[in-house]
């Protein structure tokens, strides 16, 4: 129990800071995005503080082999950057510029717009895809 109360709580907390930095507004993320018209940078500065703090609690999780609740402690296995990280990238890139809508905000504003509901759909249909094609490429 003591799990599902971590996990809604860490939901809670980034649901708050994405609302907080108006990340849940696909003009903001748009104006982000549009460095052709007057461009908005003030969408750096959430990703900035999202970076050092991952940086800074990664650092932390490493001298630690178990997580607080007694959990293995799971940290990327790799920071090669290879071919499918990249394609993968500008895939998730050209998503995320046509919809104006990042895949996390997309998810918390689901109930409130159509729009973003069409996208929550078409990113799991994007998702169950991939994983049939790889199935079908092994």
């Amino acid at each position: 129990m003591m799990h599902r109360i971590v996990f809604l709580l860490a939901g809670i907390v980034f649901g708050a800071g994405l609302a907080l930095s108006r990340m849940i507004d696909p003009a903001k993320v748009t104006g982000f995005l549009d460095i052709t018209r007057v461009w908005d940078p003030s969408l750096a500065a959430t990703m900035g503080g999202a970076v050092v703090t991952t940086f800074a609690l990664y650092a932390i999780a490493k001298r630690h082999p178990r997580a607080l609740l007694g959990d293995d402690m799971p940290l990327p296995p790799s920071a090669i950057i290879d071919r499918r990280l990249v394609v993968g990238a500008i895939v998730f890139g050209m998503g995320w510029g046509l919809a104006g809508i990042c895949p996390a905000p997309a998810f918390a504003v689901s109930v409130l717009s159509p729009v973003a509901l069409w996208f929550v759909g078409g990113l799991i249909a994007g998702v169950l895809a991939f994983r049939w094609l790889e199935r079908k490429a092994d």
